[in-house]
């Protein structure tokens, strides 16, 4: 099977300053991969790298098998970056009709895509009238019209409501199901958890690569009818917890599960009114590398 990206011993300096320090990396099969660190940790200029925007100093790189500078392979392959690289006096239209005739593709698929990502009813409108949320939608919709094998995003949910970041999400992972492979850069640790659990944090210059199924856990918060009795029957069974100041009971599932804690105080008729799950995963993570990163 081919290799879908392989990055050795990458390394580049801007003057004097090295950004990337020797940067390896791997994805052998499909998958979706998240990069995060903190803002000038070099995520972007690795992007950048990758795709022949920036020369590198040292170091290897090889995408779909092809080195990165071969022209052939950016038809399988697409970079979102941010919405400078759009042309105000352009519309959307013109935007994608450009790319269509460059990447071969029939212009039959302007309004399958623009239906896709759901931005019919401004395709004809001036970029310059765009919300940011909009451009981030052309600039998608931009990235995706040749059916990319590899797609890399580069902060795909800047600028998007709840709503639009959600369908986002279902269209990434629906080109996920349909065999693209994806690299995606973003500061919404919420969002990366619900797209996937491989994660690549940049520090130092280098590349950490792990499982977030080593760190994700579940908080849940309880509502319950008799909350003093809720707390003495925990600390009978040695479950640790805390308090909101609504009244709702909190623990985590790293030592107890949640069906063991219900049935504790369902025994002695504790009952649950209401119950809420937080999944807790690249953001416990990411503050465990970056605590000094991190505005308080």
């Amino acid at each position: 099977m081919t290799m879908i990206v392989e990055v050795k011993n990458l390394k580049k300096k801007y003057k004097k300053e090295w950004v990337l320090k020797g940067v390896e990396f791997s994805i052998p099969k499909p998958q979706i991969v998240a990069l995060v660190g903190p803002n000038g940790s070099g995520k972007t200029t690795l992007l950048n790298c990758m795709t022949n925007l920036l020369a590198i100093n040292s170091g290897t790189i090889k995408l779909l098998g092809k080195d990165y500078t071969d022209p052939s392979i950016f038809y399988d392959i697409s970079y979102l970056q941010d919405n400078r690289v759009l042309y105000g006096n352009l519309t959307a239209y013109d935007h994608l009709k450009f790319v269509c005739g460059v990447q071969k593709q029939p212009d039959t698929k302007i309004m399958e895509v623009a239906e896709r990502i759901g931005m019919t009813s401004y395709l004809n409108k001036r970029v310059q009238n765009f919300s940011l949320g909009m451009k981030q939608h052309l600039l998608l919709a931009l990235a995706i019209i040749n059916d990319p094998k590899l797609l890399l995003l580069d902060e795909p949910l800047n600028g998007l409501d709840p709503t639009s970041a959600i369908n986002l999400r279902k269209v990434l992972l629906e080109l996920h199901k349909e065999g693209t492979s994806m690299i995606v850069s973003s500061h919404n640790l919420d969002e990366i958890d619900r797209l996937t659990n491989t994660i690549f944090f940049m520090k130092d210059g280098q590349i950490l690569q792990e499982s977030l199924r080593d760190y994700t856990m579940k908080e849940y918060y309880l509502t319950v009818n008799d909350v003093e009795k809720a707390k003495r029957v925990l600390r009978e069974h040695e479950i640790n917890f805390h308090m909101t100041e609504e009244g709702q009971i909190v623990f985590q599932d790293k030592e107890v599960s949640a069906q063991q804690v219900i049935l504790h105080l369902n025994g002695q008729d504790v009952f649950i009114e209401d119950l809420e799950v937080n999944r807790i995963g690249a953001e416990k993570r990411y503050l465990e590398l970056f605590e000094g990163n991190v505005s308080s």
